[in-house]
Parts: structure tokens; C-alpha cells; sequence
């Protein structure tokens, strides 16, 4: 009896061995796939960052985060004034004329009446110090040395007549 009972457990387990291994198939299957879902996530993931670095590489503006922030002054050409202060009366204009950037010693340029007594001229396209006069009406010349404007700063001067 004890071998009948032998004989029929090893059947049943020889009948359950096939559903076991299908079992253990289905359940491996799964594993595969997720296996393989995490090696193509990982390949995704080393491919996104791989071309980051390259195109890091590729782009050098693109890594100094201090050059896309200009300084003020490498932006726009500093602003050089001179000012005139002196009242020169009614009906007459006050010019300038020296050897700085749209000036000549010939022809004086015009400067823009302020105040009664205060008279500018600007420029931005001044890159050294330059010598400079003030005239009344262009015909009358100030008393003394030529001033000499300072780049990138306001200059006032009081001239003598």
C-alpha cells in the first residue's frame, strides 16, 4: 500500500511538474520583460545624458554663466560730458572746439543750454583724454591753457572771457 500511495504521489508530482515549470516560465516571462524594460530605460537614460555632454562640449558659450551677464562698461562705450558753467547773456550760444571725437580747431560744435549758466556736450566715442576750448558764438576764444577732458567722467569747467 505504501508503494501504491508512492506510485500515485509520484504521479500527481509528475502531473503537476509540467504546470509547475509553465508556471515558473510565466513568471520568469515577466521578469524578462521588465529586465529588459529597465536595460532600454537605462540605455535611454546613458544615451539623454551622453548627449548632453556632447553638446555641453559643443557649445563652450554656453558653460561661463558670468559671460552672458555683460559688464556695463564692456556693453556701452562710457559717456564723457563736458560741462560749461558761465553765462554767457542772451541770443548767444556757447561752442566747443579741440581735437576730441567729432571736434575740430576750426569749426566749433555747438552745446546745449542747460541752465542760464550751464552748457554740455557729450560723447561716447571718446578713448583717451583730449584737449578742448569754448568759444562764444565760434568767434571768441576763453582766456588761458586748453582743458583737457577725462574720459568716461563729467569735466566742468568755469571759463574766462
Amino acid at each position: 500500500m505504501k508503494k501504491a500511495k508512492a506510485t500515485e504521489a509520484s504521479a500527481k508530482s509528475a502531473a503537476k511538474a509540467p504546470a509547475r515549470a509553465a508556471k515558473k516560465k510565466a513568471a520568469s516571462k515577466p521578469a524578462k520583460k521588465a529586465t529588459t524594460a529597465t536595460k532600454k530605460a537605462a540605455t535611454k537614460k546613458k544615451t539623454a545624458t551622453a548627449k548632453k555632454a556632447a553638446s555641453a562640449a559643443k557649445t563652450p558659450a554656453a558653460a561661463p554663466a558670468v559671460a552672458s551677464t555683460p559688464a556695463p562698461a564692456a556693453t556701452e562705450p562710457a559717456v564723457t560730458t563736458i560741462e560749461a558753467r558761465i553765462d554767457v547773456g542772451f541770443g548767444n550760444t556757447l561752442y566747443i572746439r579741440g581735437e576730441g571725437p567729432g571736434l575740430s580747431w576750426e569749426h566749433g560744435v555747438p552745446m546745449d543750454c542747460e541752465s542760464s549758466d550751464a552748457w554740455t556736450w557729450s560723447t561716447k566715442a571718446a578713448s583717451r583724454p583730449f584737449p578742448y576750448k569754448v568759444l562764444i558764438n565760434d568767434e571768441v576764444w576763453c582766456a588761458g591753457e586748453d582743458f583737457v577732458a577725462t574720459v568716461g567722467q563729467k569735466n566742468t569747467v568755469v571759463p574766462t572771457f
